[in-house]
């Protein structure tokens, strides 16, 4: 199951959100958005832990059911 977190939710006033398959893969991606968007050249241990515990199981698209 795919695994999700938001920058909002970690605090910051900001849309993106990172998935990934796994926790190393969202923090590697956080990690390279907090660099690009937020100049952060090392993310705080605070932050880190702070992401971590933020991680959720995405919960699975539900199709539209089509009335006939």
């Amino acid at each position: 199951m795919s695994k999700v977190v938001s920058c909002r939710e970690v605090g910051m006033d900001c849309d993106f959100e990172a998935r990934g398959e796994t926790e190393q893969e969202i923090l590697q991606k956080c990690a390279e958005h907090a660099k690009t968007a937020h100049g952060m050249d090392q993310i705080p241990p605070d932050v880190s832990a702070k992401v971590r515990a933020c991680i959720r199981d995405e919960e699975p698209k539900r199709r539209a059911s089509s009335a006939t």
